[in-house]
Order: C-alpha cells, then sequence, then structure tokens
C-alpha cells in the first residue's frame, strides 16, 4: 500500500477498499455501528476510504503511514474519542475530504497505517498505543483496544479497489 500513498498525496479522492481480519470477518454498517461479520454471499462489506495526512508533523518513526480512515457510504470518518476515561472508536458524520484539506492534523480521526506481509494494523494517533480490534464473535462491533494479540484482533487484511 505504500506506493499507493506516496501519489495519493497529489490525488483528489481517497484510495477506497474493504477491510477484513484474519478469520474473513469484514467490515459491515449495522444500524450506524461499524461490525464484523463473517463474509458471506449475502454479506456487504463496507467500502472504507482512506487518504494520508498532508501534514508532516504526524509522521512518526516507526510508527506507519499517517491516515484518515471512513465509510463511503454513508459517508462517515473513525474518529477516537475518550469517553469516561477510556478511549473509545466512533463513527462521526464527514466528508474524509474535509480532513484532509485542514491546514492543522485532526489527531482523533488519524491512524498510523502499519502494514507487515499482508496485515495492517491501524493504530489511533491521538491515543498512542490503541488499534482497531474486532473480537473473535460474529457481530461485535469494531473498537480500539491496548490489549495486542489477546482477547481482539488486531491484525487486518486491506484489499484495495481499483
Amino acid at each position: 500500500m505504500d506506493r499507493d500513498l506516496a501519489s495519493v498525496l497529489s490525488q483528489e479522492e481517497p484510495l477506497l477498499g474493504n477491510i477484513q481480519d484474519i478469520s474473513h470477518q469484514v467490515w459491515f454498517l449495522q444500524d450506524q455501528t461499524l461490525t464484523a461479520v463473517p463474509r458471506k454471499n449475502c454479506v456487504v462489506p463496507v467500502t472504507v476510504t482512506l487518504i494520508p495526512c498532508k501534514c508532516p508533523e504526524t509522521l512518526e518513526k516507526d510508527k506507519g503511514n499517517p491516515i484518515y480512515l471512513g465509510l463511503k457510504e454513508p459517508e462517515f470518518c473513525l474518529f477516537c474519542t475518550k469517553v469516561r476515561e477510556h478511549p473509545m472508536l466512533q463513527l462521526v458524520e464527514r466528508n474524509i475530504m474535509d480532513l484532509y484539506y485542514q491546514t492543522e492534523p485532526v489527531k482523533p480521526f488519524l491512524f498510523y497505517h502499519s502494514q507487515s506481509g499482508r496485515t495492517s494494523t491501524f493504530e489511533s494517533v491521538a491515543f498512542p498505543g490503541w488499534f482497531i480490534a474486532v473480537c473473535s464473535k460474529a457481530g461485535c462491533p469494531v473498537i480500539i483496544t491496548q490489549e495486542l494479540g489477546k482477547t481482539y484482533t488486531t491484525d487486518f487484511v486491506l484489499s484495495l479497489l481499483h
């Protein structure tokens, strides 16, 4: 994906793709909640939108590429906030390109995308050490966690649409 991120810096459109975990659960929007469900014939995964942050100050050595991550339809962006002293992942109705054109990085919407082989992780910029995750049980919401490799899966396969 890194080859595409460099070229998208000068593009007017975000990259589009699908995300699934290593157990073949895809991201699916259910009643405005992003969930992970098994890939089946009747399941249409959400199309994610991603575009790098163009502010160089967000680059951090060995963290990955800072990106904004959203959904194509309906138009939502993933957003990290604190609820009762605990970081939470939420969907906010927002155009991803509005974030891209900001003069300062909008950290609650930013994730470090790191790729190792075929799998990717997405770490919150606003909450370092917290990663986008899903549980192994079907129908669970997509969350952020700091418990890597324990209860939740934080490794995903990002398939870009061409």
